[in-house]
């Protein structure tokens, strides 16, 4: 996640009570609490006795500006250990050890940290980090279903290096990316609920690159963004998400989803089609060249040379959008596959972007297209969005009685709740 100033933050500050599990881990929320204080938010560090043995108080008390405390017996006049959580709009725990999980499922109020959480009312974020093992035993995972149950957002864990040689899911996930799911969860209630658990999800997400020469291709301004934050928030729900990413920035990888690498659109189209086989939704968020160079030279082009680059021929791409919808027609894919499309559009002197993207919709024939008003500094390579979702209840073929409706601005997390939220039912 970049700095950009519009990312998901809200119109005024928010008061978020950081609290600080006992784990290696633990020096990670130091960089958690930069990223929300660099925001403007009143930050607030709780942390366990236990995480106090990994980073100290002064350090949490530098960072957040706030002083800290561990324990109910301090600052008792002040009742702290009911106005901390009382007063939070956000609580977010990271890391979240399996004894502060399992505290917390029991209602425990036996430090400062698990008093607020029993307290609160706003949205509390709790983002795991342990070996494999402790994340995969029984006990944690109903832990974890208990309190996502009660609308607590728990966060699926990073996989990756853990402690000592091991590696696994466990990890806790980067700073920043906790910190932008954790605003997300903020600004919209409920965008992390489990509904979407044992549904297969594909996703495409970056742009496609079609090469010239060994050294050029033809492309586009596609960051990957908002096809990696609706893999994202879908692994969260609970689906089981296949990523197929071309050309993207360097984003993290979302937690627990498949990852597929593709270059050019001919391989984005035949990676899709092989997963749309055992998918239950597919969404393309890739931004697909729409033609390709005829020839490919099997050296870089030289100026002046007799092969100088002079004329570029191009061959139109596959619509593969559209090529899936007639797959699905044609029963060479499952009936029920839901499938939702793009359209980045600009405005011209006969229609605006939603009338393009209207029309397109009709063309595709797919389930829910998100459309974008896109442009210099619009879009791609930002951290928001904002657009329309386009449906047709009616089955009509006039682009005037499809139903709109408009997705406001707002981190591109967000703008994936909403379209998942979308999604048409089988």
């Amino acid at each position: 996640m970049t700095d950009n100033a519009s990312k998901n933050n809200t119109s005024k500050p928010l008061r978020i009570l950081v609290g600080v599990g006992g784990g290696i881990a633990a020096f990670k929320a130091a960089h958690l609490v930069r990223y929300f204080t660099e925001r403007g938010h009143n930050v607030h560090v709780v942390p366990t006795e236990s995480a106090l043995n990994f980073v100290g108080a002064a350090t949490w008390e530098a960072l957040s500006g706030n002083p800290v405390s561990t324990t109910v017996w301090d600052d008792v006049s002040g009742v702290q250990h009911v106005r901390l959580g009382q007063e939070a709009d956000l609580i977010v725990v990271a890391p979240a050890t399996a004894d502060l999980m399992a505290r917390l499922r029991m209602g425990r109020a036996d430090d400062l940290l698990t008093a607020s959480c029993l307290v609160a009312t706003c949205p509390v974020v709790i983002a795991p980090a342990m070996h494999t093992e402790m994340w995969e035993n029984p006990a944690t995972q109903d832990n974890v279903a208990t309190l996502r149950s009660r609308g607590i957002t728990v966060l699926e864990p990073a996989h990756g290096r853990l402690t000592g040689k091991d590696s696994g899911p466990g990890r806790l996930p980067e700073p920043d990316h906790i910190g932008a799911l954790a605003l997300a969860a903020h600004a919209q209630p409920g965008i992390f609920h489990q509904d979407l658990v044992g549904t297969r999800v594909v996703v495409t997400a970056g742009g496609t690159h079609e090469e010239l020469d060994p050294v050029r291709f033809l492309g586009n301004a596609s960051s990957g963004r908002q096809g990696y934050a609706l893999a994202d928030v879908a692994a969260q729900r609970g689906a089981d998400v296949h990523l197929i990413a071309g050309h993207t920035e360097d984003l993290p990888t979302p937690s627990g989803a498949r990852v597929t690498r593709i270059s050019s659109a001919l391989e984005l189209k035949d990676a899709t089609e092989q997963a749309a086989r055992e998918a239950d939704v597919v969404i393309m968020a890739a931004a697909v060249a729409d033609y390709r160079p005829a020839q490919q030279a099997d050296s870089k082009l030289k100026k002046g040379g007799e092969d100088q680059l002079e004329v570029i021929e191009l061959v139109e791409n596959p619509d593969i959008l559209a090529g899936l919808v007639e797959l699905r027609r044609a029963g060479e894919l499952p009936e029920g596959l839901r499938i939702v499309g793009f359209a980045a559009e600009t405005g011209d002197s006969e229609s605006t972007p939603l009338e393009h993207a209207q029309r397109k919709f009709l063309r595709k024939g797919c389930d829910l297209l998100m459309a974008n008003a896109v442009g210099r500094g619009k879009v791609f390579g930002q951290e928001d969005s904002a657009g329309w979702l386009i449906t047709n209840p009616f089955g009509s073929d006039n682009p005037e009685a499809l139903e709109v409706r408009e997705v406001p601005a707002g981190h591109k997390l967000e703008v994936a709740g909403a379209i998942l939220n979308a999604l048409p039912n089988t």
